[in-house]
Protein backbone atom coordinates (compact mmCIF):
# COMPACT_ATOMS: atom_id res chain seq x y z
CA UNK A 1 0.00 0.00 0.00
CA UNK A 2 1.31 3.52 -0.85
CA UNK A 3 1.40 5.95 1.66
CA UNK A 4 -0.81 9.53 0.98
CA UNK A 5 1.81 12.14 -0.14
CA UNK A 6 -1.37 14.37 0.25
CA UNK A 7 -1.39 14.85 3.86
CA UNK A 8 0.83 15.07 7.01
CA UNK A 9 -0.36 12.71 9.60
CA UNK A 10 0.78 11.60 12.80
CA UNK A 11 -0.37 8.34 14.40
CA UNK A 12 0.30 8.33 18.36
CA UNK A 13 0.74 5.16 20.03
CA UNK A 14 0.30 4.89 24.29
CA UNK A 15 1.60 1.68 25.32
CA UNK A 16 0.15 2.48 29.08
CA UNK A 17 -1.98 -0.03 30.55
CA UNK A 18 -3.50 3.05 32.77
CA UNK A 19 -6.14 5.31 30.75
CA UNK A 20 -5.81 9.20 31.40
CA UNK A 21 -2.35 8.41 32.97
CA UNK A 22 0.83 10.37 32.20
CA UNK A 23 1.55 8.53 29.45
CA UNK A 24 -1.37 9.28 27.36
CA UNK A 25 -1.08 12.81 28.73
CA UNK A 26 1.96 13.40 26.94
CA UNK A 27 0.99 11.73 23.69
CA UNK A 28 -2.26 14.38 23.89
CA UNK A 29 0.55 16.87 24.19
CA UNK A 30 2.55 15.51 21.84
CA UNK A 31 -0.29 15.37 19.18
CA UNK A 32 -1.43 18.81 19.93
CA UNK A 33 2.01 20.02 18.91
CA UNK A 34 1.77 18.42 15.79
CA UNK A 35 -2.03 19.87 15.17
CA UNK A 36 -0.37 23.14 15.72
CA UNK A 37 2.29 22.33 12.83
CA UNK A 38 -0.30 21.73 10.40
CA UNK A 39 -0.17 17.96 11.04
CA UNK A 40 -3.55 15.80 10.79
CA UNK A 41 -3.15 13.38 13.84
CA UNK A 42 -4.50 9.80 15.16
CA UNK A 43 -4.19 8.76 19.11
CA UNK A 44 -4.06 4.74 19.29
CA UNK A 45 -4.41 3.75 23.20
CA UNK A 46 -3.07 0.10 23.07
CA UNK A 47 -4.80 -0.85 26.22
CA UNK A 48 -8.16 -1.19 24.30
CA UNK A 49 -6.85 -3.13 21.43
CA UNK A 50 -7.35 -6.70 21.73
CA UNK A 51 -3.81 -8.12 19.94
CA UNK A 52 -1.53 -11.08 20.19
CA UNK A 53 2.70 -10.98 20.31
CA UNK A 54 3.92 -12.01 17.30
CA UNK A 55 4.30 -16.10 16.92
CA UNK A 56 7.23 -15.80 15.16
CA UNK A 57 5.31 -17.98 12.40
CA UNK A 58 7.47 -16.12 9.35
CA UNK A 59 4.56 -15.73 6.95
CA UNK A 60 5.07 -11.88 7.14
CA UNK A 61 7.87 -12.91 4.77
CA UNK A 62 6.03 -13.95 2.16
CA UNK A 63 2.90 -11.92 2.40
CA UNK A 64 4.53 -8.87 3.33
CA UNK A 65 2.30 -7.72 6.12
CA UNK A 66 1.37 -10.07 9.00
CA UNK A 67 -0.95 -13.02 8.20
CA UNK A 68 -0.27 -15.36 10.85
CA UNK A 69 -2.71 -13.23 13.41
CA UNK A 70 -5.82 -11.42 12.60
CA UNK A 71 -7.08 -9.57 15.26
CA UNK A 72 -6.93 -6.03 16.65
CA UNK A 73 -3.97 -4.65 15.01
CA UNK A 74 -4.85 -6.09 12.01
CA UNK A 75 -6.78 -3.08 10.70
CA UNK A 76 -4.26 -0.65 12.23
CA UNK A 77 -1.96 -1.23 9.47
CA UNK A 78 -2.64 0.57 6.99
CA UNK A 79 -2.58 3.90 8.89
CA UNK A 80 1.26 3.04 9.75
CA UNK A 81 1.70 2.42 5.96
CA UNK A 82 -0.11 5.46 5.32
CA UNK A 83 1.03 8.05 7.94
CA UNK A 84 4.24 9.99 8.05
CA UNK A 85 5.10 10.07 11.18
CA UNK A 86 4.77 8.17 14.49
CA UNK A 87 4.59 8.97 17.95
CA UNK A 88 5.28 5.98 21.14
CA UNK A 89 5.06 6.42 24.22
CA UNK A 90 5.59 4.48 27.25
CA UNK A 91 6.31 4.70 31.18
CA UNK A 92 8.63 2.70 32.08
CA UNK A 93 7.86 -0.76 33.38
CA UNK A 94 11.39 -2.96 35.26
CA UNK A 95 13.70 -0.67 33.47
CA UNK A 96 12.20 -1.56 29.91
CA UNK A 97 9.14 -0.31 28.39
CA UNK A 98 5.62 -1.97 28.66
CA UNK A 99 4.41 -5.22 27.53
CA UNK A 100 2.19 -3.63 25.60
CA UNK A 101 4.30 -1.53 23.81
CA UNK A 102 7.07 -4.10 23.15
CA UNK A 103 4.17 -6.44 21.64
CA UNK A 104 3.63 -3.70 19.33
CA UNK A 105 6.80 -2.99 18.25
CA UNK A 106 7.30 -7.10 17.61
CA UNK A 107 3.97 -6.74 15.04
CA UNK A 108 6.50 -4.12 13.11
CA UNK A 109 8.53 -7.11 12.09
CA UNK A 110 6.09 -7.37 8.94
CA UNK A 111 7.71 -4.67 7.34
CA UNK A 112 10.95 -6.15 6.70
CA UNK A 113 12.14 -7.70 3.77
CA UNK A 114 14.76 -10.68 4.03
CA UNK A 115 17.76 -12.03 1.40
CA UNK A 116 18.75 -15.38 1.33
CA UNK A 117 22.51 -15.46 2.72
CA UNK A 118 23.57 -16.36 5.69
CA UNK A 119 23.15 -14.01 7.82
CA UNK A 120 20.21 -13.34 6.08
CA UNK A 121 20.47 -9.22 4.93
CA UNK A 122 17.14 -7.02 5.21
CA UNK A 123 15.58 -3.79 4.53
CA UNK A 124 12.88 -2.40 5.38
CA UNK A 125 9.89 -1.22 3.46
CA UNK A 126 9.02 2.05 5.20
CA UNK A 127 12.71 3.37 5.10
CA UNK A 128 13.69 5.96 2.29
CA UNK A 129 10.37 7.88 2.77
CA UNK A 130 11.66 10.80 4.82
CA UNK A 131 9.51 8.81 8.04
CA UNK A 132 9.57 10.68 11.16
CA UNK A 133 9.26 9.82 15.06
CA UNK A 134 9.16 11.10 18.48
CA UNK A 135 9.34 8.31 21.37
CA UNK A 136 8.28 9.42 25.61
CA UNK A 137 9.25 7.67 28.67
CA UNK A 138 8.17 8.51 32.17
CA UNK A 139 9.83 7.31 34.77
CA UNK A 140 8.56 6.70 38.43
CA UNK A 141 12.71 7.91 39.73
CA UNK A 142 14.76 10.60 39.26
CA UNK A 143 17.90 9.38 37.05
CA UNK A 144 18.11 8.22 33.74
CA UNK A 145 19.92 4.99 34.31
CA UNK A 146 16.59 4.00 36.50
CA UNK A 147 14.51 4.28 33.24
CA UNK A 148 17.18 1.57 32.06
CA UNK A 149 16.52 0.45 28.08
CA UNK A 150 13.01 2.42 28.02
CA UNK A 151 14.62 4.84 25.19
CA UNK A 152 16.77 2.17 23.41
CA UNK A 153 13.65 -0.14 23.15
CA UNK A 154 11.66 2.74 21.66
CA UNK A 155 14.57 4.03 19.37
CA UNK A 156 16.64 1.16 17.77
CA UNK A 157 13.45 -0.73 16.17
CA UNK A 158 12.13 2.80 14.81
CA UNK A 159 15.66 3.82 13.08
CA UNK A 160 15.92 0.20 11.79
CA UNK A 161 12.43 0.63 10.36
CA UNK A 162 14.05 3.83 8.62
CA UNK A 163 12.19 6.72 11.06
CA UNK A 164 14.31 9.43 11.57
CA UNK A 165 14.11 10.59 15.30
CA UNK A 166 13.41 14.29 15.51
CA UNK A 167 12.88 14.09 19.60
CA UNK A 168 12.64 12.25 22.30
CA UNK A 169 10.69 12.99 26.02
CA UNK A 170 12.08 11.82 29.13
CA UNK A 171 9.87 12.95 32.33
CA UNK A 172 11.34 11.42 36.08
CA UNK A 173 10.04 11.55 39.45
CA UNK A 174 6.23 11.20 38.63
CA UNK A 175 4.54 8.13 39.29
CA UNK A 176 0.75 9.34 40.46
CA UNK A 177 -1.74 9.29 37.54
CA UNK A 178 -1.92 12.70 35.64
CA UNK A 179 0.89 14.36 37.67
CA UNK A 180 2.07 15.20 34.52
CA UNK A 181 -0.68 18.13 34.38
CA UNK A 182 1.29 19.17 37.23
CA UNK A 183 4.30 20.66 35.45
CA UNK A 184 3.73 22.41 32.62
CA UNK A 185 7.13 22.86 31.75
CA UNK A 186 6.74 18.91 30.81
CA UNK A 187 3.89 19.81 29.03
CA UNK A 188 5.61 22.49 26.81
CA UNK A 189 8.09 20.16 26.02
CA UNK A 190 5.49 17.85 24.93
CA UNK A 191 3.96 20.14 22.58
CA UNK A 192 7.38 21.28 21.24
CA UNK A 193 8.73 18.02 20.30
CA UNK A 194 5.18 17.37 17.76
CA UNK A 195 5.24 20.46 16.60
CA UNK A 196 9.05 19.02 15.21
CA UNK A 197 7.34 16.61 13.41
CA UNK A 198 6.16 19.12 11.03
CA UNK A 199 9.73 20.81 10.38
CA UNK A 200 11.44 20.30 7.60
Amino acid sequence: MNRNTTQNTVLGISGSPRKGGNSDILLHYILKGAEAAMMETKPVYLRDIDFSSCTGCERCRKDKICTGLQDGLTPLYPSIQQSDALVLVSPTHNYNITALMKAFIDRLYCFYDFGDARPRPWSSRLAGQGRRAVIAAIAEQEHKEDMGFALEALRLPLEALGYEIVDEVTVFSIFDAGGVKNHPDLLDRAMEAGRRLGRP
